[in-house]
């Protein structure tokens, strides 16, 4: 995985040719991360299924507990069936929009 960190933000770029490969190696590594806003950037390379994204869902809900963002990048898929605990967007810039309306929710209480 390539790891890029922001002031703002954590942007994760999957190597693996597996989601669930990439999994795995998240997984190990969360502990680094557990505290900071990430972006998961599926953008590249990958075929993504739902289902796969789904395997997201434990790890975005944690974050949100936390207080802290999660969004997977991800184009071709069709939101409307992905769990409301997922932030997923096609673009890199739409998920730092994301981050930007999380933590404009965050400062209002929400």
């Amino acid at each position: 995985m390539t790891i890029t960190k922001t002031e703002k933000y954590t942007h994760i770029k999957p190597t693996q040719n597996l989601v669930k490969d990439f999994l795995v190696a998240f997984e190990i590594r969360y502990p680094e991360f557990k505290k900071e806003h990430l972006i998961i950037d599926f953008s590249e390379n990958f075929n993504i299924k739902i289902e796969e994204l789904t395997l997201f869902l434990k790890v975005s809900v944690q974050h949100q507990k936390n207080g802290t963002s999660f969004v997977l990048v991800c184009s071709g898929i069709d939101v409307d069936k992905i769990p409301d605990e997922l932030s997923v967007v096609p673009t890199l810039a739409e998920a730092i929009d994301i981050l930007e309306m999380d933590a404009i929710e965050r400062d209002l209480g929400f």
